[in-house]
């Protein structure tokens, strides 16, 4: 945790115990306050009154929240008690929550390891048993990527349905459509009820009463996104994992799981990038990154920065100011982004097709597991693996598989068509009680 509210919530603490010995029926509270007494970690990205909200940016070293986010106004009116603010990478763009405000946040599995990112500080607290339900946001991965790296279940909801606002940065332009806040738990089973509060009156929208038969559930596998150039080969030990997956399902519940392989996830990466920097149907382009780094300040300049990096006076760190290039870069070949975003939206519509109404596809969290701090800066597209999904704009709950062999957690993606969530969490149930879900760290 970077910043405590130790002291406000053993008072809240207390006024729950108030609450309960003056006996006003376990069936009122439920209803009224069903995460009552509940601790939840908010990703520092959040605005929560009285906490830090500075995305890791050190010129908003000094901003603190005046007012809650939406989402962490809801889950404070269901009863649960916040106990501080979690680290993210700066300004939420990065898989490694290293920043120049906070510092670098360690793998409670092995702390050489990265946590992901950005809400990399929830993972890390949730894996090592400080919290039990956390808020995250996710436009690239940023929810399943570290709950993969840290053992723990994240879901991603259907897009549009649990608001955003309340959060720096946030999403503008095309990118409202990618970005999703969605919750990170331990336990399989705290993903729903924390999805309702979120979600507020949007919740009518995900079939989330609707009974799931999982033997009625048509399974899909892919075992890598085809072979990208840009990203990493899939490690053996989770494509073994993932293959026990298919085994237990069918030996099980006796369905039949279908390999599939749909060609353009191959080009997960290069339909990310143009779909995040191309302009909604208003013709409103999307925000510069660089524009973001320097928050209303004094503009940044990449390769400016770069230097100064290489000369330890950068007050940003190497993937921000890596992305900034990028940026740029992207700008140069409008042609080939038009192609990739027609691209993206004809995947889409394939996805939607072969998932339908009762669809759930397996597909890797990532190519690795937990990778050793810094190391992704030489491979830093291998967010593509969660990132398609973004701009495909389906529900996926990221589901852990206990523990590779060196220690560290194994996992995997339920995918659904849109407004599907209840599926792929029905299904996120039943793994954990097969596979054995959370693993303490340091259980031999």
């Amino acid at each position: 945790l970077l910043r405590c509210r130790l002291e406000e919530a053993l008072r809240e603490a207390r006024q729950v115990d108030e609450l309960l010995s003056e006996g006003p029926g376990d069936a009122y509270l439920e209803e009224k306050f069903p995460l009552l007494g509940v601790p939840v970690t908010v990703k520092e990205a959040f605005s929560l009154h009285g906490m830090p909200n500075t995305s890791g940016l050190v010129n908003r070293r000094n901003v603190i929240a005046t007012s809650d986010a939406t989402v962490v106004s809801r889950l404070k009116q269901a009863g649960a008690i916040p106990l501080g603010v979690t680290n993210c990478s700066e300004l939420c763009m990065w898989y490694e929550s290293s920043n120049r405000v906070y510092g670098r946040t360690n793998n409670p599995y092995d702390l050489q390891r990265i946590v992901g990112g950005s809400s990399g500080g929830e993972g890390s607290v949730l894996a090592a048993a400080c919290s039990v339900i956390g808020v995250g946001s996710d436009i690239g991965g940023s929810i399943r990527m570290p709950a993969f790296f840290n053992g723990v279940f994240g879901h991603k909801p259907t897009t549009g349905v649990v608001p955003n606002d309340g959060q720096f940065p946030n999403a503008q332009g095309v990118r409202t459509s990618f970005l999703c806040t969605g919750p990170m738990c331990r336990y399989a089973e705290d993903l729903e009820p924390v999805l309702r509060v979120m979600a507020g009156p949007g919740v009518s929208k995900l079939k989330l009463n609707e009974k799931v038969s999982l033997e009625k559930i048509k399974f899909y596998c892919m075992d890598h996104d085809g072979g990208s150039v840009f990203v990493s080969p899939v490690d053996k030990e989770l494509l073994q994992a993932q293959k026990k997956v298919v085994e237990h399902l069918e030996g099980e519940l006796g369905v039949q799981v279908q390999r599939v392989a749909v060609h353009k996830m191959k080009y997960s990466f290069q339909i990310w990038s143009a779909m995040m920097s191309s302009r909604d149907s208003n013709g409103q382009e999307a925000q510069l990154f660089t524009d973001l780094l320097g928050d209303h300040g004094k503009p940044v300049w990449p390769l400016w920065e770069l230097m100064k990096w290489l000369v330890g006076m950068s007050s940003h760190t190497l993937p921000a100011i890596a992305l900034g290039l990028t940026e740029k870069l992207m700008k140069l070949n409008p042609g080939g982004n038009a192609k990739l975003v027609n691209m993206g939206k004809s995947l889409q519509e394939e996805m939607e097709a072969l998932l339908g109404p009762d669809g759930v596809l397996l597909y890797p969290s990532h190519p690795t597991t937990a990778p050793r701090h810094h190391s992704p800066i030489c491979m830093p597209f291998n967010f593509a693996y969660t990132a398609i999904f973004n701009v495909l704009g389906l529900p996926v709950t990221q589901c852990p598989l206990g523990l590779s062999s060196e220690g560290l957690p194994l996992g995997i993606q339920l995918v659904a068509a849109s407004y599907n969530d209840h599926l792929t969490l029905a299904v996120a149930r039943y793994l954990e009680k097969a596979f054995g879900g959370w693993v303490l760290p340091g259980k031999v």
